[in-house]
């Protein structure tokens, strides 16, 4: 069964290479625009099954992957910053606080059901100062990244602690969940 990952993701597509199957990338054409009211929560999960969906007509009798994180603080969305001033501004923001990480999940294949699932990931940030905010940003330049940090790289130097199920979800494909669902699937998997 053809199996595409809905997403152009450095992150999604290494992480997804560790399952070992074979699998296709394709960019979804989704509107990511909150609705007025939505939760982070709705948010992820709307965007993942859209993201699944939209390929997945695109590609009929592929399984596709849909995924999308929303960072939450104080029960707002964090968007990814875009730039140097708004990584600074969001990390400040969540400097000493705890914030939730959505990160919806969705398998879909034209004319059946999708399957989804959400993981929720903690993050407790430390205190952290305006210079070693700023050296982190420069350092690593964390733009294109929910909540302004790479948690694979130097990013876990920022948190006090990390709470979830899969430790995997918080880089943006939660695998434990992925590997579940692609073998309610049929996919072969250990």
């Amino acid at each position: 069964m053809p199996l595409i990952l809905g997403s152009t993701s450095a992150y999604r597509h290494e992480l997804l290479s560790r399952l070992r199957l074979p699998f296709d990338c394709m960019r979804p054409k989704v509107d990511e625009t909150p609705r007025a009211g939505e939760s982070p929560l709705a948010l992820a999960t709307r965007l993942a099954l859209a993201k699944a969906e939209d390929v997945a007509a695109r590609q009929p009798g592929a399984w596709v992957i849909g995924s999308d994180q929303v960072a939450e603080l104080h029960g707002a969305p964090l968007g990814k910053p875009g730039g140097r001033e708004a990584a600074i501004a969001q990390l400040a923001a969540m400097s000493g606080r705890s914030v939730v990480f959505h990160t919806a999940l969705a398998l879909a294949r034209s004319g059946q059901p999708a399957l989804q699932t959400v993981d929720r990931t903690v993050v407790v940030f430390r205190d952290l100062h305006g210079d070693e905010i700023a050296r982190y940003v420069d350092a690593e330049q964390p733009f294109d990244c929910a909540g302004s940090f790479k948690c694979e790289g130097l990013g876990i130097s920022l948190f006090e602690a990390i709470r979830s199920d899969d430790p995997t979800a918080l880089v943006g494909l939660p695998l434990i969940a992925t590997a579940r669902l692609l073998r309610s699937a049929g996919y072969a998997l250990p």
